[in-house]
């Protein structure tokens, strides 16, 4: 008799450390997955010559780009399998500025439509004692798309 195997579904921590994996300019700039769940996903991003603008702080692009991330990969966790998200628009607000230690974005699913996904994105920079300060707040529309790879 045949042995019938059945495939699982990855889970949300794998789904997003596979596709992170891709992201060339994620890579680049060092992020890192935290945790993965349903509807959360949380990223770092360490303090590097990689991440700064000209007066040594976080660059806006970066902390943008950390956020716009977080909020996508918390959206891809509610996407059907066979599926990809891409951003349509988001809007960010900068909070403060920082320099060393790391930038964390916590994305978080506020409404899972079949069409379009809103999530927000919280940025907050933790020192090297371990204070957390808030940085930037993101609100982002995504749409499913089909998986190409």
């Amino acid at each position: 008799m045949p042995v019938t195997t059945v495939s699982t579904p990855p889970t949300p921590h794998e789904r997003i450390a596979q596709s992170l994996a891709r992201q060339g300019m994620m890579n680049h700039l060092g992020v890192r997955l935290l945790s993965a769940t349903v509807g959360q996903v949380e990223l770092a991003v360490p303090y590097s010559d990689k991440v700064t603008q000209q007066q040594g702080g976080f660059h806006g692009g970066a902390i943008g780009a950390l956020a716009d991330i977080a909020g996508g990969y918390a959206a891809l966790t509610v996407a059907p399998e066979g599926m990809e998200v891409t951003t349509v628009e988001y809007k960010i607000n900068f909070l403060s500025n920082f320099q060393g230690g790391e930038i964390r974005a916590t994305g978080r699913v506020t409404k899972a439509g079949k069409r379009i996904i809103v999530t927000t994105a919280e940025v907050v920079h933790i020192d090297d004692s371990g204070k957390r300060s808030d940085c930037a707040v993101m609100q982002s529309t995504l749409v499913p798309v089909p998986k190409t790879y």
